[in-house]
């Protein structure tokens, strides 16, 4: 509270400058609230109820003496704030504190997964801390039905009045199998029982002695439980740095002109948004979910928001983590699993006296500092592998990912290579959608998908997790058409118990990608490309004659519309514009050593002096036009985009079609990967592919796939002579390598033959062939 009787006496200090600046502001913050929610009132008398509400809450807040009340203690000042509001305490809270429905989605999502699986028991323990009017406990029921789920709910509050409050509440919902217990969460007990879920909304901020608080939730909990927090927070980037079990910082950051102003504002109400709330709080539990949000009371225009963090995680235990984290360290290194028989770290055994991950000599140092493991141990799901998100090798791509599907034609790979159920491959993750068919069409025995951006190991993620989760007819909407108006809320509560805590911040955050008008596949890298093409047919009037293209029953229907694109997409002047200075290539993410080696070839193939053009060449764009052209035109010929082609269909509309897709999009696909087990096999690593060969036991790969990868290295460096070596390291005997290449004689073969393997190329695009469905990568090379 503002005493402002106490200005008159003396005079002003920048101190008390400073505390009539936040009041100010904080009557200006409120009074606007008040208004906005005046505004967005369906009726008069909705209204009046409203302005009753803000009146009282503005009273109590701000101008109301704060004596204790007739308790003593924390009671007492509970009960001194709470009393004269209880009764509109709901109404002027549902736009201050957001995050709540979210909060209790995510724990409903996990309570069902858990259910599920027979992870939890029947008609389970919850206990509410600091529930006050009981607004939790009835909003859960949107999610779960409480009367019939849960044994008994208790909920636990320090202040009688609101106490009162949630009990009427529940006598009107008549409810029986709700306890109000008003109490000092401190001495709350279940006499012996435990709990299966804890949370706290809002309540965590506002307890003194806050270590007391957490250690008795922890003790509450039972060996499979979860607790569920929702509160306010502000902290810098600087505070979290080296702590490697967060689960995720993005958008964790507060700005210091937030951090100061809203430490001042609660402040004033006892509300405590140190750093060391949230940090304890993760010290003592397992992430399972960490989520960083911001409230903009007065719109998302208004620049004015709140900071709040949703927190679900688990008990940490020892007794088991260790036989866990040996089984899943086997599984990333190809290892044969032998269970320890103790847990024992000292400065004589170290972990480095045999081949092991990075997750797991990140497990052993946070044991042994007594420290939590990094979230990915503590997920539903072990297929992704932890990595450090804060190394610059990785936030390098900020939130983007530059392929949303994968050019490689899959339906290639597996005529080539006759993947079974013996192989264990080691595969460049890109959009994934490779791989999805081969575990659908091939069930290998083990991929290890590999991609430095964290990003496409997110987006690899969300597909696995829409498999496990969702039905087919979501999952067309998601990856067939791109689009979901609905994505929030699925994500939330359908998709979260199957995704790290990395990936549900990555794309809570991402969520305009399904829900614009733009759709997936125009967003990345390859989707600057795609939303290119469509604007520049939009620009010059092409868009039906497009459509018709796409739906073209027959080859020479196709053939006959060609033409009339073909003008648009291969004008000289366009390309000498925008391929010439390769910008569509980089927007695409091809490197300029690919690029290189495009105009090689062309230089090869007109027969000319490379000293003496190649510059030339290379500034008038006509060697990637010429490649460009050598791609298309075949494609336009020889394959039918409307029902064989889904590559350049995905291209020109930005969605695939129901009579054109991949494998992994049909629904044969959707009920064998939505199957238990069906993703047992998978792993997801985000590191460069020489990080992960290297800790993989030598002569257990039976494939590698790496795509076009080899094209990005520099001819005059030694990193494709390094990674060659380590592949074949890794390989069984007559293990395979396939790969493709935009040359037609790529540079690195000869290293391949040097360094122990026979190269085989097993196809070739000359100009005016068509190798595969979508011939951009006119080589592929297989090497064993």
């Amino acid at each position: 509270m503002i005493v402002l009787s106490s200005f008159a006496s003396q005079p002003l200090s920048w101190e008390h400058v400073r505390i009539v600046i936040t009041a100010s502001s904080i009557l200006l913050l409120i009074v606007s609230v008040f208004a906005l929610s005046f505004i967005c009132s369906k009726s008069y008398t909705d209204a009046a109820g409203l302005a009753k509400s803000y009146a009282t809450f503005f009273y109590v807040s701000f101008l109301k003496p704060h004596t204790g009340g007739s308790g003593d203690g924390q009671q007492g000042a509970l009960e001194s704030f709470y009393k004269a509001q209880a009764d509109v305490y709901d109404a002027t809270r549902s736009r201050l504190l957001r995050g709540r429905e979210e909060m209790l989605g995510l724990v409903a999502a996990q309570l069902k997964y858990q259910e599920k699986t027979s992870r939890i028991a029947q008609n389970p323990i919850w206990v509410d801390i600091g529930g006050g009017t009981g607004w939790n406990i009835e909003s859960m029921s949107k999610h779960i039905d409480v009367p019939s789920f849960f044994a008994v709910v208790y909920l636990v509050d320090f202040s009688p009045s609101l106490c009162e409050v949630a009990r009427k509440r529940f006598a009107r919902l008549g409810w029986k199998n709700i306890k109000v217990v008003c109490q000092d969460a401190r001495l709350f007990s279940l006499n012996g029982c435990k709990a299966d879920l804890v949370t706290m909304s809002y309540s965590l901020s506002m307890l003194p002695n806050f270590h007391i608080f957490v250690d008795s939730s922890n003790s509450l909990l039972g060996q499979k439980g979860i607790i569920g927090v929702v509160d306010f927070y502000v902290q810098s980037k600087v505070e979290t740095t080296g702590r490697n079990y967060l689960g995720g910082s993005i958008q964790r950051h507060v700005n210091w002109l937030g951090r100061t102003f809203w430490r001042a504002w609660f402040d004033l109400d006892r509300v405590g948004l140190e750093g060391a709330r949230r940090d304890y709080l993760e010290y003592r539990f397992g992430t399972l979910k960490s989520v960083d949000g911001r409230n903009y009371i007065l719109g998302n225009y208004s620049g004015i928001c709140i900071p709040y963090y949703i927190f679900i995680g688990k008990l940490v235990t020892s007794t088991t983590l260790m036989g866990e984290l040996e089984r899943l360290d086997a599984v990333c290194t190809e290892s044969p699993y032998l269970p320890p028989q103790r847990h024992r770290i000292d400065s004589e055994t170290s972990a480095s006296d045999s081949l092991h991950s990075k997750a797991y000599h990140s497990a052993v140092v946070n044991l042994s500092a007594k420290l939590p493991l990094p979230s990915t141990f503590y997920q539903n799901q072990a297929y992704r592998i932890y990595y450090e998100e804060n190394l610059t090798k990785h936030t390098q791509f900020g939130n983007e990912f530059i392929y949303a599907f994968t050019w490689e034609d899959s339906r290639i790979d597996q005529r080539l290579l006759k993947i079974n159920s013996n192989d264990v491959i080691l595969a460049l993750t890109s959009a994934g959608d490779n791989l999805l068919d081969y575990l659908y069409s091939c069930n290998p025995r083990r991929i290890h998908a590999v991609d430095l951006n964290p990003n496409q190991s997110h987006l690899l993620e969300l597909k696995v997790a829409a498999y496990q989760s969702l039905e087919y007819s979501e999952c067309w909407k998601l990856f067939g058409e791109g689009k979901s108006m609905d994505f929030r809320n699925i994500l939330l509560h359908k998709l979260s118990p199957y995704l790290s805590s990395q990936a549900l911040q990555y794309w809570l955050n991402q969520e305009a990608i399904f829900t614009s008008s733009r759709g997936l596949y125009e967003y990345g890298g390859s989707g600057r490309t795609t939303k290119l093409v469509r604007n520049l047919f939009r620009i010059t009037g092409l868009t039906k004659t497009v459509e018709r293209f796409c739906s073209a029953k027959t080859l020479n229907e196709q053939r006959e519309l060609w033409p009339q694109i073909r003008r648009v997409l291969m004008n000289k002047v366009l390309h000498w514009v925008v391929v010439g200075s390769q910008f569509l290539w980089k927007a695409a993410g091809v490197p300029p050593e690919q690029a290189d080696m495009i105009s090689k070839d062309y230089l090869e193939q007109v027969s000319l002096n490379p000293l003496r053009v190649g510059l030339r060449i290379l500034e008038t764009g006509e060697a990637m036009w010429q490649y460009i052209s050598n791609t298309l035109d075949p494609v336009a010929r020889d394959t039918l985009i409307s029902e064989d082609n889904f590559y350049y269909l995905l291209t020109l509309k930005g969605s695939y079609t129901r009579r054109c897709h991949p494998n992994y999009l049909t629904a044969k696909a959707h009920a064998k990967l939505s199957k238990p087990g069906a993703f047992d096999g998978l792993r997801i690593y985000t590191d460069e592919i020489n990080e992960v060969i290297a800790r993989i036991m030598p002569g257990t790969l039976t494939l590698a796939v790496v795509m076009d990868s080899m094209d990005w290295f520099d001819p005059a460096g030694p990193a494709a002579a390094v990674q060659i070596t380590a592949l074949n390291r890794a390989l069984k005997l007559k293990g395979r390598v396939f790969l493709r290449s935009a040359g037609l004689k790529p540079w690195y073969i000869p290293t391949f033959e040097r360094l122990g393997f026979v190269g085989k190329r097993v196809g070739a695009r000359m100009p005016g062939t068509c190798i595969d469905r979508q011939v951009a990568r006119p080589n592929p090379k297989e090497t064993r």
